[in-house]
């Protein structure tokens, strides 16, 4: 094969020795990263449909519960199950099941692939019923592992509240799982709005919960517990017919001496760690922010769910997007293409997630006044929910990025090497917790894990660059000159615009919303314009590179 170096860290694939074009006319880069922005939109736009929704369930929760000992508990009783969720259904399994189930898709009879599906459906559906079976009878002891805070506290009524909801709560588990399950087929066939549109039914199950059931029983919040339940059982049957439309429907049978199975247990054991770390900081902050004062939880919680707004709608949307691509690209040897598909993916979490996260801690105040301030949800909540959020802005990127870089370890069924990395982001993690807690509270447990998510998206590229899987393609150097100025103007039109946060107190709901609304537009225009006239067009972001 002339023109092709002997050498690549692709096991039995060897690299062009010059940079130049291998794509066929019909698959220009243009084309297929056309593709990649449809594909991208279709994710954002359901995402971003049920993010505004989760503000809506978020202001429901503030203006009828407010930040108090009870939401605390069920804050913890919905974060155990969802962490899990995170961790292992959406997480480790999602990265290890998609990659192979790619494999078996473009290489296998269909007759192995549907075997595949319904072996992985009744092995996984198997282990996560006995894990929630156990979450569910140990309810006391597994709250108390998470809550430690309030054991030392004697805080008896907080413990038996979570784990009365926790027994509520812990089936999600099982059914979001299978929910995971079906959506990753779904990704795998490019079939993106059904998995994207899920998560709307969660919120609607709490708003709806929060209004209609919680006057009813005598302890109000419990009512959202049994919200979370009813989701879980909702969003998996939600999704059946649309497997039956591409006649997956499966079996499940339960076969973990089966290949495939094998293959994606093998991989899911390190990947549970690897894929969460993220995940495992915010728990962990959970766990030390219940040895502080009442509402510590519950600030963060509300500071987290705002970051998280452009992590799902951007980073999450990302790596559903480009595990599937380059899952393709690696299984059809075209390490070409998988270079230029991650660098593509780097430049639209530069372009769009800075911004963002200036954006976000600059107006970090009024964007928490303007959603949650209320009778219940006092303006001493928002000025502490609002250090927090500055706090976790500012690994908003690094949270971004990460969603970016593991896609490409695990399309390659590399896991092991992000379980080292996480490994390290862990521990720092852990140290930083520990030295910022003291002088921030609350808000030193958020700006650990911002630096520590730094940490992990930092060594997951430099993996990649050392190993020779990725080299960052031209134009680099002018990009960040031109975000970064963009993030510079629209920074210091939002800090000088805004004023003080004591203002908007003074304001009616309606005058914030405008207000708020009036300078987010504002901020979004300047940047944008400070592109443009630094010289960076949309169009460019369909080229190969982005000079």
């Amino acid at each position: 094969m002339r023109g092709w170096r002997l050498s690549s860290p692709w096991p039995g694939v060897v690299l062009p020795a010059q940079q130049t074009s291998i794509i066929p006319p019909s698959l220009a880069w243009g084309d297929r990263t056309l593709s990649l922005f449809r594909s991208l939109s279709t994710v954002g736009v359901f995402t971003l449909s049920s993010r505004i929704l989760g503000f809506v369930r978020d202001l429901v929760l503030a203006q009828v519960f407010g930040a108090n000992a009870m939401t605390d508990a069920f804050f913890v009783a919905f974060k155990i199950p969802n962490f899990l969720r995170r961790l292992f259904a959406e997480g480790a399994f999602a990265t290890a099941f998609v990659p192979v189930l790619t494999e078996y898709k473009e290489k296998r009879e269909f007759s192995e692939l549907k075997g595949f599906v319904d072996h992985i459906a009744g092995s996984l559906g198997l282990v996560v019923l006995l894990v929630s079976l156990i979450g569910v009878v140990a309810a006391p002891l597994v709250v108390s592992m998470f809550a430690f805070g309030w054991v030392m506290g004697e805080q008896e009524e907080k413990l038996s509240l979570a784990a009365e909801m926790l027994r509520l709560t812990f089936p999600y588990l099982f059914f979001i799982s299978l929910t995971a399950f079906a959506g990753g087929i779904m990704n795998a066939w490019n079939r993106f709005a059904v998995p994207a549109f899920t998560p709307v039914l969660l919120n609607l199950a709490l708003i709806g919960c929060a209004l209609w059931l919680s006057p009813q029983l005598q302890q109000p919040i419990v009512a959202l517990a049994w919200g979370v339940l009813l989701a879980g059982v909702t969003q998996f049957v939600f999704q059946l017919p649309f497997l039956g439309r591409l006649d997956l429907l499966p079996r499940p049978r339960p076969a973990f001496s089966d290949p495939g199975v094998r293959r994606v247990l093998r991989l899911m054991v390190p990947a549970l760690f690897a894929v969460s770390v993220t995940q495992i900081n915010l728990l962990l902050d959970t766990v030390l922010a219940s040895t502080l004062q009442t509402g510590s939880i519950s600030w963060l919680y509300y500071s987290d769910r705002l970051m998280e707004f452009p992590v799902g709608l951007l980073g999450v949307a990302l790596g559903t997007v480009l595990l599937p691509r380059l899952s393709r690209e690696r299984a059809a040897e075209s390490p070409h293409d998988f270079v230029h598909t991650l660098d593509w993916g780097l430049r639209i979490a530069l372009i769009f997630g800075l911004p963002a996260a200036v954006g976000l801690a600059v107006l970090a105040g009024p964007v928490i006044g303007t959603l949650f301030l209320s009778d219940v949800f006092t303006p001493d909540d928002v000025r502490m929910s609002q250090r927090s959020l500055i706090a976790y802005s500012a690994g908003l990127l690094a949270f971004i990025l990460i969603k970016v870089l593991a896609p490409a370890y695990y399309a390659r069924q590399d896991t092991r090497t992000p379980v080292r990395i996480g490994v390290i982001a862990m521990a720092a993690n852990m140290a930083l917790n520990l030295a910022l807690i003291f002088p921030m509270q609350h808000a030193g447990l958020a700006l650990a894990t911002s630096l520590a998510a730094y940490i992990n998206a930092y060594l997951l590229w430099r993996g990649l660059y050392r190993t020779g899987v990725y080299r960052p393609l031209a134009g680099w150097g002018r990009l960040l000159l031109q975000v970064g100025s963009g993030c510079a103007a629209m920074g210091g039109l939002l800090y000088f615009g805004a004023g003080e946060l004591g203002s908007w107190f003074d304001m009616g709901a309606g005058e914030r919303v405008l207000r708020l609304g009036g300078w987010v537009v504002a901020g979004i225009l300047v940047y944008c314009g400070v592109l443009i006239a630094l010289g960076l067009r949309p169009a460019m972001l369909l080229r190969r590179e982005v000079h």
